[in-house]
């Protein structure tokens, strides 16, 4: 993990490519979960006919779009984490920027579907302990 420090402005700068990778692994996340969904319920139905025929070609189609969804998935948390930007919770869409501020670190918190960056944490509070930008937060420099 990086240890990277952002400004508000930077962050918020950063929202539109975030946007987008984050987008790419929740989808790819969603296809894989659909993927493992069917397999149990091939598997389950097997388990209860003690065998059945089932569409081998289907089924090794559907494999490989789950290893492609997983691939794309792993590349884009990848390169959100290369940025600096910590992927809090990826069903929501929850990102956490490290900023420094009076010497501390505090997290930028936005989570998708949100316009701008408009609230904040420590770092042992967490998405509960969000609390709206002030102007110390505005005024933070880059420590790196």
């Amino acid at each position: 993990m990086s240890s990277r420090t952002f400004t508000l402005d930077e962050a918020q700068s950063l929202l539109p490519v975030l946007e987008s990778l984050l987008r790419t692994a929740m989808a790819s996340k969603k296809l894989m979960e659909e993927v493992d969904a069917e397999f149990h319920t091939v598997n389950q139905r097997i388990f209860a006919n003690g065998g059945t025929r089932v569409d081998i070609v289907s089924l090794a189609r559907r494999k490989a779009e789950r290893a492609k969804a997983e691939q794309q998935a792993r590349d884009a948390l990848a390169e959100i984490d290369s940025i600096g930007v910590q992927v809090k919770d990826l069903d929501t869409g929850l990102l956490d920027f490290p900023c420094e501020v009076e010497g501390q670190t505090v997290l930028l918190c936005w989570k998708l579907g949100e316009k701008s960056i408009t609230h904040w944490h420590g770092a042992e509070e967490g998405f509960a302990g969000r609390k709206p930008i002030d102007v110390r937060i505005q005024k933070s420099k880059r420590s790196n």
